[in-house]
């Protein structure tokens, strides 16, 4: 297995301890930092799998396969326990999750008939788009664990209760990464239609 896979692996094995730190906020102190810390990690091996694998000619299909799907599994993991914390609509994840189900079903009948399909730039937006929300609702409720905890002071935002503000920007980030996972997944379906047409 070249270097670039093995990244695209790691991945994935650091989904786990990067939900313990999201969800055992009574027994991790700044869980959130924990959280951001090992989410940041683990998607800048997504850019630097990409990077190694096309400086080094080592792009295989088994990287185009796998790689979107570690993304896939990191992003969705962080989505789901948004909404276990309020910070993310259940209807917007929702959304995410069909366009996901979509596309890799979409894979799979392209790896039936000896096809591997590789990411899109369209694709490659809405995972940099979930990925700038992930990361800003991360932070957005470190600085609030920071105030509950009385190391920073409460403080306001436009007038308002700077909570309601950074909570409220949270889940518009994420809504915004919606529009493009169903933009995304729509050109996706469209360049691959053929393969459902022509699948029994």
């Amino acid at each position: 297995m070249n270097l670039p896979n093995k990244l695209t692996i790691a991945r994935i094995c650091m989904v786990p301890f990067f939900l313990i730190a999201l969800l055992a906020q009574d027994y991790i102190g700044l869980h959130y930092l924990w959280a951001l810390i090992l989410f940041a990690a683990a998607s800048y091996t997504d850019r630097l799998d990409g990077k190694i694998a096309r400086k080094t000619n080592q792009i295989t299909d088994f990287g185009k396969f796998m790689d979107p799907l570690a993304d896939k599994i990191l992003v969705l993991s962080a989505l789901v326990c948004f909404v276990q914390f309020g910070l993310a609509d259940s209807w917007v994840v929702v959304i995410i999750l069909a366009r996901e189900f979509m596309v890799t079903g979409i894979r799979l009948i392209a790896a039936e008939n000896g096809r591997v399909l590789a990411a899109n730039k369209w694709g490659k937006a809405k995972t940099v788009s979930q990925v700038v929300a992930i990361t800003a609702v991360l932070m957005f409720q470190f600085l609030l664990e920071l105030v509950r905890n009385g190391i920073l002071p409460a403080f306001t935002i436009f007038g308002s209760d700077g909570a309601f503000i950074l909570t409220w920007l949270g889940s518009f980030l994420v809504l915004i990464s919606a529009v493009f996972a169903v933009v995304s997944g729509m050109i996706y379906l469209m360049q691959n239609i053929q393969l459902i047409d022509t699948t029994k």
